[in-house]
Protein backbone atom coordinates (compact mmCIF):
# COMPACT_ATOMS: atom_id res chain seq x y z
CA UNK A 1 0.00 0.00 0.00
CA UNK A 2 3.16 1.86 -0.03
CA UNK A 3 1.71 4.35 -3.16
CA UNK A 4 -1.68 4.64 -1.31
CA UNK A 5 -1.12 6.14 1.75
CA UNK A 6 -0.68 10.30 2.10
CA UNK A 7 2.78 11.74 0.77
CA UNK A 8 3.66 13.31 3.75
CA UNK A 9 3.61 10.08 5.50
CA UNK A 10 1.88 9.82 9.01
CA UNK A 11 2.64 11.41 11.83
CA UNK A 12 0.81 14.24 14.01
CA UNK A 13 1.40 16.76 11.03
CA UNK A 14 -0.51 14.12 8.83
CA UNK A 15 -3.79 12.89 11.10
CA UNK A 16 -6.32 14.50 8.54
CA UNK A 17 -5.08 12.50 5.55
CA UNK A 18 -4.54 9.66 7.57
CA UNK A 19 -8.20 9.64 8.18
CA UNK A 20 -9.38 10.70 5.13
CA UNK A 21 -7.51 7.58 3.94
CA UNK A 22 -9.00 4.91 6.45
CA UNK A 23 -12.30 6.55 5.95
CA UNK A 24 -12.11 5.78 2.01
CA UNK A 25 -10.52 2.40 2.76
CA UNK A 26 -13.25 1.69 5.11
CA UNK A 27 -15.95 2.98 2.70
CA UNK A 28 -15.41 0.33 0.25
CA UNK A 29 -15.73 -2.23 2.67
CA UNK A 30 -18.46 -1.29 3.99
CA UNK A 31 -22.17 -3.16 3.56
CA UNK A 32 -24.62 -1.43 1.69
CA UNK A 33 -28.54 -2.38 2.25
CA UNK A 34 -30.72 -2.51 -0.46
CA UNK A 35 -27.88 -2.70 -2.73
CA UNK A 36 -29.05 -2.74 -6.53
CA UNK A 37 -29.86 -5.69 -8.32
CA UNK A 38 -29.08 -6.34 -12.43
CA UNK A 39 -31.61 -5.49 -15.07
CA UNK A 40 -34.05 -8.26 -15.44
CA UNK A 41 -33.27 -9.63 -11.28
CA UNK A 42 -36.19 -8.41 -10.07
CA UNK A 43 -38.41 -10.06 -12.49
CA UNK A 44 -36.77 -13.35 -12.20
CA UNK A 45 -36.73 -13.01 -8.45
CA UNK A 46 -41.06 -12.35 -8.32
CA UNK A 47 -41.63 -15.50 -10.97
CA UNK A 48 -39.33 -17.54 -8.31
CA UNK A 49 -40.94 -16.15 -5.64
CA UNK A 50 -44.55 -16.50 -6.91
CA UNK A 51 -43.68 -20.52 -8.15
CA UNK A 52 -43.32 -21.31 -4.80
CA UNK A 53 -46.95 -19.35 -3.36
CA UNK A 54 -49.15 -16.79 -3.83
CA UNK A 55 -47.92 -13.58 -2.41
CA UNK A 56 -48.46 -9.78 -2.07
CA UNK A 57 -46.03 -6.99 -3.08
CA UNK A 58 -44.36 -6.73 0.11
CA UNK A 59 -44.06 -10.14 1.07
CA UNK A 60 -42.00 -10.24 -2.26
CA UNK A 61 -39.80 -7.76 -1.13
CA UNK A 62 -39.40 -9.31 2.60
CA UNK A 63 -38.46 -12.95 0.81
CA UNK A 64 -35.76 -10.98 -1.19
CA UNK A 65 -34.21 -9.22 1.40
CA UNK A 66 -34.50 -12.32 3.65
CA UNK A 67 -32.82 -14.75 1.37
CA UNK A 68 -30.34 -12.46 0.42
CA UNK A 69 -28.94 -11.87 3.70
CA UNK A 70 -29.30 -8.53 3.37
CA UNK A 71 -27.66 -7.63 0.77
CA UNK A 72 -30.08 -6.98 -1.64
CA UNK A 73 -33.72 -5.08 -0.54
CA UNK A 74 -35.60 -4.05 -3.85
CA UNK A 75 -37.72 -0.84 -3.35
CA UNK A 76 -41.67 -0.92 -3.66
CA UNK A 77 -40.32 1.34 -6.95
CA UNK A 78 -38.80 -1.96 -8.62
CA UNK A 79 -41.08 -4.65 -7.51
CA UNK A 80 -44.66 -3.20 -8.00
CA UNK A 81 -43.76 -2.11 -11.80
CA UNK A 82 -42.95 -5.47 -12.12
CA UNK A 83 -45.54 -6.86 -11.13
CA UNK A 84 -47.47 -4.54 -12.98
CA UNK A 85 -45.52 -5.55 -16.47
CA UNK A 86 -46.07 -9.24 -15.72
CA UNK A 87 -49.36 -8.98 -15.04
CA UNK A 88 -49.61 -7.27 -18.37
CA UNK A 89 -47.50 -10.00 -20.22
CA UNK A 90 -50.19 -12.36 -19.07
CA UNK A 91 -47.67 -13.90 -16.35
CA UNK A 92 -49.40 -13.64 -13.44
CA UNK A 93 -52.62 -12.53 -12.06
CA UNK A 94 -54.09 -10.25 -8.95
CA UNK A 95 -56.80 -11.16 -6.65
CA UNK A 96 -57.78 -8.98 -3.70
CA UNK A 97 -57.96 -10.20 -0.20
CA UNK A 98 -58.50 -8.19 2.50
CA UNK A 99 -57.43 -5.02 1.26
CA UNK A 100 -54.18 -6.44 -0.87
CA UNK A 101 -53.10 -7.49 -4.26
CA UNK A 102 -52.24 -11.25 -3.64
CA UNK A 103 -50.40 -12.11 -6.96
CA UNK A 104 -49.93 -15.82 -8.40
CA UNK A 105 -48.47 -17.42 -11.70
CA UNK A 106 -50.69 -17.90 -14.47
CA UNK A 107 -50.16 -21.28 -16.31
CA UNK A 108 -48.07 -18.79 -19.03
CA UNK A 109 -45.95 -17.44 -16.06
CA UNK A 110 -45.58 -21.28 -14.86
CA UNK A 111 -43.90 -22.27 -17.52
CA UNK A 112 -42.23 -18.88 -17.78
CA UNK A 113 -40.71 -19.37 -14.15
CA UNK A 114 -39.63 -22.87 -14.69
CA UNK A 115 -37.95 -22.01 -17.89
CA UNK A 116 -35.71 -19.14 -16.22
CA UNK A 117 -32.36 -19.68 -15.14
CA UNK A 118 -32.30 -22.74 -12.72
CA UNK A 119 -30.85 -19.91 -9.78
CA UNK A 120 -32.60 -17.73 -7.97
CA UNK A 121 -30.96 -14.25 -8.37
CA UNK A 122 -30.69 -14.17 -4.53
CA UNK A 123 -28.38 -17.31 -5.00
CA UNK A 124 -25.43 -15.64 -6.86
CA UNK A 125 -22.88 -17.94 -7.37
CA UNK A 126 -20.22 -14.84 -7.90
CA UNK A 127 -17.03 -14.22 -6.97
CA UNK A 128 -18.47 -11.84 -4.24
CA UNK A 129 -21.31 -13.68 -2.94
CA UNK A 130 -21.61 -16.52 0.26
CA UNK A 131 -20.46 -16.44 4.22
CA UNK A 132 -17.18 -16.29 3.89
CA UNK A 133 -17.05 -12.94 1.65
CA UNK A 134 -19.39 -11.26 4.33
CA UNK A 135 -16.45 -11.84 6.75
CA UNK A 136 -13.59 -9.91 4.26
CA UNK A 137 -15.25 -6.62 4.59
CA UNK A 138 -15.64 -6.83 8.50
CA UNK A 139 -11.77 -7.70 8.67
CA UNK A 140 -10.80 -4.81 6.34
CA UNK A 141 -12.57 -2.67 8.30
CA UNK A 142 -11.06 -3.52 11.59
CA UNK A 143 -7.75 -3.05 9.76
CA UNK A 144 -8.59 -0.22 8.88
CA UNK A 145 -9.49 0.92 12.49
CA UNK A 146 -6.45 -0.41 14.18
CA UNK A 147 -3.87 1.32 11.05
CA UNK A 148 -5.88 4.37 11.69
CA UNK A 149 -5.04 3.68 15.82
CA UNK A 150 -1.46 3.16 15.20
CA UNK A 151 -1.73 6.51 12.86
CA UNK A 152 -3.36 8.71 15.71
CA UNK A 153 -0.85 7.58 18.58
CA UNK A 154 2.24 5.11 17.55
CA UNK A 155 5.36 6.62 17.87
CA UNK A 156 7.14 7.25 14.47
CA UNK A 157 8.81 3.54 14.95
CA UNK A 158 5.54 2.36 15.62
CA UNK A 159 4.35 3.68 12.27
CA UNK A 160 7.16 2.42 10.34
CA UNK A 161 6.52 -0.96 11.51
CA UNK A 162 2.76 -0.87 11.04
CA UNK A 163 3.52 0.25 7.24
CA UNK A 164 5.52 -2.60 6.50
CA UNK A 165 2.60 -5.30 7.98
CA UNK A 166 0.11 -3.82 5.63
CA UNK A 167 2.67 -4.05 2.62
CA UNK A 168 3.37 -7.34 3.47
CA UNK A 169 -0.48 -7.74 3.93
CA UNK A 170 -0.82 -6.49 0.48
CA UNK A 171 1.42 -8.87 -1.32
CA UNK A 172 -0.18 -11.38 0.42
CA UNK A 173 -3.59 -10.59 -0.61
CA UNK A 174 -1.96 -10.61 -4.00
CA UNK A 175 -0.47 -14.19 -4.10
CA UNK A 176 -3.85 -15.61 -2.61
CA UNK A 177 -5.15 -13.88 -5.64
CA UNK A 178 -2.61 -15.29 -7.93
CA UNK A 179 -3.13 -19.15 -7.05
CA UNK A 180 -5.63 -21.21 -8.79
Amino acid sequence: MRNSFPAGGFGPGNIDSVWDFFEELRSKFEKRPGTRAGRGEVRSAVLALLAERPMHGYQIIHEIEERSGGNWKPSAGSVYPTLQLLADEGLITAEESNGRKIYSLTEAGREEAEGADASAPWESTGPASGADFAALPKAGVELAQVAAQVGRSGSPKQVREAVAVLDDARRRLYSILAQD
